[in-house]
């Protein structure tokens, strides 16, 4: 069964536009390199000195920077090429990683975290769009969630890697993190070479036509429930924007140390290496709705038991529940691309990551406040509330798959 599964997959991938593939290889390398430091940026930072409030003023910082410089990548995508835009948030990646590395305080290594920011928030404009222009309708969620399984592969083995050398350098400390956004910056610089030789535009860019102002007022014109899905997309997103919070608890609250914060993301990951196909299968044949209200109390469950887990078994767990809020994400992008023109995407993408960029500016400062005010566990309370009301604005949107 599983040779046939991984023979249906290889054919599908083959039969794709080039760019398509490109963008499966270049997630391969680029996410090895973002997994062996991300669960441990927040840690870092605070051993430069932050504590929890400053790790929400400096997430919210950089949301502000992100915002401001990715609302327009979707319509520059659109007027100058994907490809463009896609190098440059690889280049503020991989500045981002040099940031960390040269870091010598809190307020330097939020900047990095600023940086990152920046730079996965464009990707997150840029990827979808590959996505958008090069599936069909009807088998998209199914592309998704396969490029989302093959290029998890790396993140299943990068954090079991950092543990190993971050303990090999000394420890959960700045010292002992340090070298690791070396060898990072090292990963995104071939992720960027590989897209600078080989990814051609999926879509030929168009010069022709109005204002990034005009882009968006026809998004909105010729767009179905526009404004209710950006509303969804704020709501739905907040845990993206508060997940530095997990393994920053794990570590002081429940005292986790190198190896279980990896496990902890490695087993994140691993929901996507085997649910990504059959999630995507399901959703296309069902329906997308169904699926994101099926996968979103798992994701809830994984915050509970990260609240009560009395050992390192029950927080590994909780990893991996988590991991069923990325299949849900996924599979509600797919619902979020069919509302809108095909021609419109990259306005529409800038759109959306205008309501992720309020959200990233926001959600840090109020998990800053509930973490200092009335306790860290109720940080994670708050993302269990923001995604039940986001299930009910979710099934008043349309979707394209009636069967089922």
């Amino acid at each position: 069964m599983l040779e046939s599964v991984t023979s249906k997959g290889v054919d599908f991938i083959r039969r794709q536009h080039r760019a398509f593939k490109v963008n499966i290889v270049r997630n391969l390398v680029s996410k090895f390199s973002i997994g062996l430091t991300q669960q441990y940026q927040s840690i870092y930072v605070s051993a430069l000195g932050a504590g929890a409030m400053e790790l929400g003023y400096v997430s919210s910082v950089g949301g502000v920077a992100s915002t401001l410089l990715t609302v327009p990548v979707g319509w520059l995508a659109d007027r100058y090429g994907i490809r463009k835009m896609l190098i440059t948030g690889l280049s503020v990646m991989l500045l981002s990683f040099l940031a960390f590395g040269l870091a010598q305080s809190w307020q330097m290594g939020g900047l990095a975290m600023g940086l990152f920011t920046m730079g996965f928030s464009f990707s997150m404009v840029v990827c979808p769009m590959i996505c958008g222009n090069t599936l069909r309708n009807e088998e998209r969620v199914t592309g998704m969630q396969l490029c989302d399984t093959v290029t998890a592969l790396p993140r299943l083995v990068a954090p079991i890697v950092a543990a190993y050398l971050i303990t090999s350098f000394g420890g959960m400390n700045a010292g002992g993190i340090r070298p690791l956004f070396w060898i990072s910056a090292a990963c995104m610089l071939v992720a960027l070479i590989i897209v600078y030789l080989y990814l051609p535009n999926p879509i030929e860019p168009s010069r022709k036509g109005g204002s990034i102002l005009q882009g968006f007022s026809g998004v909105f014109r010729e767009g179905t429930m526009v404004t209710r899905w950006l509303v969804y997309t704020m709501i739905s997103t907040v845990p993206m924007y508060l997940a530095f919070y997990i393994p920053y608890y794990a570590k002081e609250i429940k005292g986790a140390d190198p190896y279980v914060i990896g496990l902890m993301d490695s087993a994140y990951w691993a929901s996507s290496v085997f649910l990504a196909l059959p999630v995507g299968i399901l959703a296309d044949r069902y329906g997308r709705k169904k699926m994101v209200a099926l996968l979103t109390p798992f994701y809830c469950l994984a915050l509970v038991l990260l609240v009560v887990a009395p050992s390192d078994l029950v927080l590994i767990l909780a990893g991996l529940l988590n991991g069923f809020f990325m299949l849900g994400a996924i599979t509600q992008a797919a619902i979020g691309l069919e509302l809108v023109p095909r021609e419109m995407l990259g306005s529409w993408n800038g759109l959306n990551s205008l309501s992720r960029g309020v959200v990233n500016i926001v959600a840090p400062i109020i998990g800053g406040l509930l973490w200092a005010s009335l306790g860290p566990e109720y940080v994670f309370y708050f993302l269990i509330a923001t995604q039940v009301v986001k299930l009910g604005i979710l099934w008043t949107i349309p979707s394209s798959v009636t069967r089922g």
